[in-house]
């Protein structure tokens, strides 16, 4: 990005058409084009409460904005790293997303993944509600193994209600009858959940390790990440909701004991160090719920860094 003594302008976070990080808006992605893709799944069919993670891609772009100042990278004090200086970054726009229409909606999402991936480039997708990871995850079926990190209050481990196995309490389940798909590590699980006890029976019996805020607390970052397995295609999934309401309330479910931004961004860091991270979503930002703005603040601050700390550890 141009510094604007270069250009004559200063172009300020408030100006100018909001991409994610106003990266540059492209179509199409040739092999080699780009580092980073973004991808909006601005769908939300799949929610069983309160709708509005349809205006999440729109709101993560704008709030991305804030960290876009147009100096080179983001300079970090504490570890004496400039991020993001030398990473391409492009905005692919949105998957076309056909209202009531879940299969033609996430066939759409998937298609876009694979562009991304057949450009080699880190697909980031941003929701949309969490079913949105179901096609994400599909679309690695040429790309794996892959290993499953997700951050989320809920387990989203159930396998059909009333007919229903691609809403958002579905993914985790789905993703773990995927052949290329080789365990899942499930962080911030607490309280009360969607998910019936069975469904934990049933992640643990498909190789899945389920932790409670309080429980990563009493580990540690360190411990915690020992157990995820090392030098792994790691596949992160980040609902907004494993967040702590206090900091997050724009979102469909929120529950209350989550995560400070800190604890999840010293694990971001140390699976970027600990193996390769390949695919991103982060989803269920519902900005209806939050005018502060934080919770989508929040989002692109916790994306930002941790492209910054991939791209550091490649």
């Amino acid at each position: 990005m141009a510094h604007g003594y270069e250009t004559g302008r200063l172009n300020l976070p408030f100006v100018g058409i909001c991409t994610f990080a106003k990266a540059p808006y492209v179509t199409t992605l040739a092999p080699g084009e780009a580092d980073v893709a973004i991808l909006g799944a601005p769908f939300d069919f799949g929610t069983q409460w309160r709708a509005g993670a349809r205006f999440g891609p729109r709101s993560v772009r704008e709030a991305s904005t804030l960290f876009s100042f147009g100096h080179a990278g983001a300079y970090d004090h504490e570890d004496d790293t400039t991020y993001l200086a030398d990473t391409r970054i492009v905005d692919l726009g949105d998957a076309d997303i056909v209202h009531t229409d879940t299969e033609t909606s996430h066939a759409n999402i998937e298609a876009g993944v694979r562009a991304i991936l057949a450009a080699g480039a880190l697909p980031v997708v941003i929701g949309g509600d969490h079913s949105i990871n179901i096609p994400c995850v599909r679309a690695f079926s040429d790309h794996g193994p892959i290993h499953i990190v997700q951050f989320d209050a809920h387990l989203d481990f159930v396998d059909e209600r009333h007919g229903v196995r691609h809403g958002h309490g579905n993914p985790m389940r789905r993703a773990a009858e995927q052949d290329h798909v080789t365990g899942l590590s499930q962080f911030g699980i607490r309280n009360v959940s969607s998910t019936a006890k069975e469904g934990y029976e049933a992640a643990r019996a498909m190789g899945s390790d389920i932790l409670s805020v309080r429980q990563i607390r009493a580990l540690g970052a360190e411990a915690v990440l020992a157990r995820v397995p090392a030098g792994a295609r790691y596949y992160v999934t980040i609902d907004i909701d494993g967040f702590d309401p206090s900091i997050a309330p724009g979102t469909g479910t929120p529950s209350h004991g989550g995560f400070h931004y800190y604890e999840v961004l010293e694990l971001l860091a140390g699976l970027a160090k600990r193996g390769t991270i390949v695919g991103v979503d982060l989803v269920e930002v519902a900005p209806d719920y939050d005018h502060s703005g934080s919770t989508a603040i929040l989002a692109a601050q916790i994306l930002l860094n941790l492209i910054g700390r991939i791209m550091a550890a490649r």
